[in-house]
């Protein structure tokens, strides 16, 4: 399953995604920057930069890092990795 924007979604179902483990974390469009659902960070992200992933491994494949708030032993190992 390829990422899901936003504003692609309705509130409807991209509750049931969540509920069903379609979707798992967030990221920033704009920042390449991915997260925890719940991140204050991201929630407070416009709707039109956010977009939804189902896991880590596909966010990573399309180019986002970890957020430095919510993921921030990701981001460690990120940062040291470049």
């Amino acid at each position: 399953m390829a990422m899901i924007r936003h504003r692609d979604i309705s509130d409807c179902d991209l509750k049931s995604a969540i509920r069903a483990g379609v979707i798992a974390f967030g990221g920033n469009m704009s920042l390449r920057i991915y997260g925890q659902l719940g991140c204050k960070s991201g929630k407070r992200m416009k709707p039109e930069n956010r977009l939804f992933f189902r896991s880590e491994q596909e966010a990573v494949a399309q180019g986002y890092r970890p957020c430095a708030h919510c993921m921030r032993k990701q981001y460690i190992q990120w940062k040291q990795s470049i």
